[in-house]
């Protein structure tokens, strides 16, 4: 499968062949959140949509090291190179120390991320932690002539890398001649030679609380900056896949093209992928915007636009319904549909322990893993994977109804596909019963027992008020020839 495997380039704005730089070994990096307040609908977007990407590379037989950074200095308010970091306003607002508040917060995301089931990265650096790496990077900068100091701060010079490489914009498709005629000045940016720079490091107000040494000033790295640097030191100079958010294509993804391409003459991965957004309303869901549902939010039912609590996997189904590069719209009818649409799932998912073998099949299965793979081998094409779960569902049920019939061999495959892009690529857990699945199974099979020997006494009255009594708990029991059932509401 490794060979068939197709991803969306940002960057060439087609979809190319999968080859990694080095033969068995994938090299991936994610823009993490900015830790400064909880994560919401928008933040769990990106994260499960590069779980995918890295499950399904590890499922592939690829060595797979994924970084995924955390921000905690330097990312300033509405994206910009003047104003207020984001933590540090939050510190003050809060009187914390910023570390206090970016602690606490990655704490948050980490454990709403582990109620995702989104898998922790191979490693996580914070901005807060790699400033002598984003000074080294800097300098390499300077050195070729692409930045210059301005009252303690460094500037990335657009103009010159532009005369240089003919590059910048390329990923966003942004014109650099338009850009410098129709960015607004802002205030507090006259240390700048042309509007389109941007920060490569700050020198700190007197006020600013988040500051180090450097060699042009007290102050902390830009933006930009730690992405390029850490993305350099933990998978090289070019590595594979670079990924995040739609909305990072610009400036933040531009920009770290930039300074690689300045400092070492490419940029610094093969491969641009950017998931779409999370919108409400139409508009782009997020904090800058104070338009966001938190996901503990989500999780409790809390938030007014919410007609109740969605639980992880929900969240996760719903997210997962839809291509990455796509958006999804907000709304409670898609939520409650993504949570019914799960349901199905892992019923007939229940149905397999007790499902009648028999000794012909009178449906084909043996295409659905492989519809299964070309649906994954497709940029990660998350919605028709299940589709074809789906499809597969409607078999089990068919074949539990009496209504068709399959080998065990086929109960078996049908099984493995469940468990192979269900659970162990697409992430999803059986909330139905979770991690006290054997525990309910055992106790609603000795309830099963007793109300089969009331059946077998024809004591009737014992028999239904067992049935009803479970009915009213959610519990549907089905009697067949082979026995009782039961499955979940």
């Amino acid at each position: 499968m490794k060979q068939d495997l197709l991803i969306y380039n940002t960057l060439t704005r087609q979809k190319e062949l999968f080859t990694p730089v080095h033969e068995g070994h994938v090299g991936m990096y994610v823009c993490g959140p900015t830790v400064y307040g909880d994560g919401h609908l928008g933040h769990a977007r990106p994260a499960i949509t590069f779980d995918i990407v890295f499950r399904y590379l590890q499922h592939l037989g690829y060595k797979v090291r994924y970084v995924r950074n955390i921000t905690d200095v330097g990312h300033l308010e509405h994206d910009a190179d003047d104003g207020e970091d984001k933590i540090a306003k939050k510190a003050r607002l809060e009187q914390l120390e910023p570390m206090e508040v970016a602690q606490y917060y990655t704490n948050r995301y980490h454990a709403a991320m582990d109620a995702l089931g989104v898998l922790r990265p191979s490693i996580e650096p914070h901005a807060s932690g790699h400033i002598i790496e984003q000074i080294e990077l800097i300098k390499e900068i300077l050195d070729q002539g692409l930045a210059y100091v301005s009252n303690g701060s460094v500037y990335f010079d657009v103009n010159k890398y532009q005369e240089k490489t003919h590059q910048y914009g390329r990923l966003s498709g942004r014109v650099i001649d338009e850009m410098l005629s129709t960015t607004r000045e802002l205030d507090g940016q006259e240390e700048k030679r042309n509007t389109a720079d941007f920060a490569l490091w700050k020198k700190a107000a007197p006020e600013h609380i988040m500051r180090w040494p450097s060699p042009w000033s007290d102050g902390f790295p830009g933006w930009h900056t730690e992405c390029t640097a850490m993305g350099s030191k933990y998978l090289g100079d070019y590595f594979d896949i670079h990924g995040g958010g739609m909305d990072l294509i610009f400036p933040h993804h531009e920009s770290e093209i930039a300074q690689k391409t300045a400092a070492c003459g490419h940029g610094p991965c093969k491969y641009w992928m950017h998931n779409n957004m999370i919108t409400i309303n139409g508009q782009k869901m997020g904090k800058s915007l104070g338009n966001f549902i938190t996901l503990d939010e989500f999780f409790t039912g809390s938030h007014p636009l919410l007609q109740q609590a969605y639980s992880p996997m929900t969240i996760r189904f719903f997210i997962l319904q839809a291509h990455y590069r796509g958006t999804v719209d907000f709304s409670n009818e898609a939520l409650i549909a993504a949570e019914k649409g799960f349901a199905r799932l892992t019923q007939a998912y229940h149905l397999f322990k007790s499902l009648p073998a028999g000794k012909t099949s009178s449906s084909d299965i043996s295409g659905y893993r492989q519809k299964c793979y070309d649906a994954l081998n497709d940029d990660f094409n998350t919605p028709i994977l299940i589709s074809h779960l789906f499809d597969l569902a409607k078999v089990i049920n068919s074949v539990n109804d009496r209504k068709a019939t399959l080998t065990q061999q086929d109960i078996d495959e049908a099984k493995s596909i469940f468990d192979t892009f269900l659970f162990e690529i697409l992430g999803m857990r059986d909330e139905a019963t979770g991690d006290n699945s054997q525990l309910i199974d055992g106790l609603m099979q000795m309830i099963l027992d007793i109300r089969a020997t009331a059946k077998a006494n024809k004591d009737w009255a014992t028999s239904d008020k067992i049935r009803d009594s479970l009915g009213n708990l959610g519990v549907v029991v089905k009697d067949g020839k082979d026995g009782a059932t039961y499955e979940l509401k």
